[in-house]
């Protein structure tokens, strides 16, 4: 099957493709620069210039494909609000259109569990857990517009999959954020770091997208994970592990944290700093609060279940996977 892809040179987007590849389909996958296209070209697929905020660059790269997955998106702690607007709104509404004016007959759209976060712990949360468009953090609420505009378009098939956390090799967000913090000498547990959390390793995403579109019913969501939830403490801690790092016993208070990341934000948008506030709203959610996630939709429709452990999975980071 020709599939066109969006976000190929990205953590997800990259592994996907070698999977679509290996599974005999015609890969196209969507390049704004050079070196995005050498990657793309590298993982074996054909890349396209376009861009996500050009309509009709993505119907020229989509041209002739039968399905698509668009994993691009502003995945980012910090930015001004029209930045996650253009590039998780408008450019999943551009590529909407635009997959439709090509023909596209399946959309498979890279959601994310942060789309319901609005300060509140996730508890077993499902499918019927409401959206937060009105999150005060930029990400998730741009997330849940994107997701709507998603299952709500008409003309074409669109299906949702949801990884909560995603790791593994070639990850840009998750460990190097937590690298970055121990090794500056900045990391520490808020709130003492015990509570559960869901987490999905990037292979697994990709075996869920792939069931999506094959399986998953037009306009629904889906969510997928490592399986059982894990101790976020002693989660981040083998994951740092894998690298040769140990974060050490320092704790901050959860309210402490929460008003150092309030004060922060307030500040970073009154005055013209650079770069993020120290803490920010997303990162101690994402840190400190539980999440644990019902995948019982997506193992009785998809037929979803992980290919890999996540003792595999650390493993194989450790062995240097990248």
């Amino acid at each position: 099957m020709k599939t066109f892809v969006t976000g190929g040179s990205g953590f997800i987007g990259g592994a996907l493709i070698p999977r679509l590849v290996a599974d005999g389909h015609e890969v196209r996958a969507l390049a704004r620069s050079d070196r995005s296209a050498q990657t793309v070209r590298d993982l074996g697929a054909e890349p396209v210039k376009g861009d996500l905020g050009e309509r009709a660059s993505l119907a020229a790269a989509a041209a002739g494909c039968e399905q698509a997955f668009h994993a691009a998106a502003e995945v980012e702690e910090w930015g001004p609000w029209e930045d996650f607007v253009r590039g998780n709104v408008l450019g999943t509404l551009n590529a909407l259109r635009g997959c439709h004016e090509a023909g596209v007959r399946r959309f498979v759209h890279v959601g994310t569990e942060a789309a319901l976060l609005a300060g509140q712990p996730l508890v077993n949360v499902d499918e019927t857990t409401e959206l937060r468009p009105d999150s005060p953090a930029h990400y998730p609420a741009t997330k849940a517009m994107a997701e709507r505009l998603v299952r709500r378009f008409e003309g074409m098939e669109t299906v949702v999959v949801r990884p909560r956390l995603v790791w593994g090799p070639g990850d840009t967000t998750v460990l190097p954020g937590l690298l970055e913090a121990v090794r500056s000498g900045q990391f520490a547990w808020i709130g003492g770091g015990r509570h559960l959390t869901s987490t999905t390793h990037v292979d697994n995403v990709v075996e869920g997208l792939v069931l999506g579109a094959r399986e998953g019913r037009p306009g629904e969501a889906y969510f997928v994970t490592d399986g059982d939830p894990l101790v976020f403490r002693d989660f981040a801690t083998r994951l740092l592990a894998t690298q040769g790092e140990e974060p050490g016993d320092r704790e901050l208070p959860k309210p402490v944290a929460g008003f150092v990341a309030r004060a922060g934000e307030a500040l970073w948008r009154a005055l013209p700093l650079g770069g993020a506030p120290p803490v920010t709203r997303i990162a101690l959610w994402l840190t400190s609060l539980e999440c644990t996630i019902d995948t019982s939709k997506a193992e009785s429709e998809l037929g979803y279940r992980p290919v890999i452990s996540v003792e595999a999975g650390l493993a194989g980071l450790a062995n240097g996977a990248s």
